[in-house]
């Protein structure tokens, strides 16, 4: 039921911090959000590269993990990078950004197929959600979209993680695929995590307290 529930939790966490930071992107959700890709970087390649490989062949793997780090950077056309902490939204546009919500939709709901075998995974995605849903929030409540839209656009956003969990769970064409789908996703996550290492900062600089989330991450995941 965690494998559920978690990820849902992370958005409602997302969206408290969201009120408490007075809508603005704060030194901690800057902290958290590189704490987040580096644990999920360490659990990727500490849990879900290893059985990816024990299943398919290395040359397969490798052109599947590719495939899924091109999928991420075409969903970044239309998510704007949200999902490893860019804001470069314009948040005076009146029109519904439909585009940004169904590249994050597809983003969250890929991110749910590897819970199917990796219960640890469910917490790399948990740290990850969190400071993104702040974001999110803060992009939502700064803009001019209607509450139903905003709450709608949570929800949405919110069930989707889950929903890929579902599928990969309970249906016989994703337990066919999971291998693959996972191949893909740790291409994501790939390109996810080392995109928040190095691009948290200002100037691409790491300062000593980023360097130690960084750390603390990996040695979590390590010893999960």
């Amino acid at each position: 039921m965690n494998t559920y529930l978690l990820p849902v939790f992370a958005i409602i966490i997302g969206v408290i911090i969201a009120f408490i930071t007075k809508k603005q992107k704060s030194v901690g959700t800057k902290l958290l959000l590189a704490f987040g890709g580096a644990f999920l970087l360490a659990l990727t390649l500490f849990d879900l590269l290893p059985e990816v490989y024990h299943h398919l062949g290395a040359k397969q793997t490798g052109l599947f993990i590719i495939c899924g780090i091109l999928l991420q950077i075409t969903l970044e056309f239309f998510s704007k990078g949200v999902e490893h902490g860019h804001d470069h939204i314009h948040k005076e546009d009146q029109e519904f950004p439909w585009v940004l919500f169904i590249g994050l939709c597809i983003h969250s709901f890929l991110e749910g197929f590897p819970i199917h075998q990796h219960n640890n995974m469910v917490y790399g995605i948990l740290i990850h959600k969190i400071p993104i849903a702040a974001l999110i929030t803060t992009f939502l409540f700064q803009s001019s979209y209607s509450k139903v839209q905003i709450i709608g656009f949570l929800i949405v956003f919110t069930a989707m993680t889950p929903l890929g969990t579902y599928i990969s769970n309970n249906t016989v064409l994703a337990a066919e695929y999971i291998d693959i789908v996972n191949a893909i996703v740790i291409g994501v996550f790939l390109h996810i995590a080392t995109t928040i290492l190095f691009e948290t900062g200002k100037g691409h600089k790491f300062n000593l307290s980023k360097l130690v989330v960084i750390c603390l991450g990996i040695s979590i995941a390590h010893f999960i």
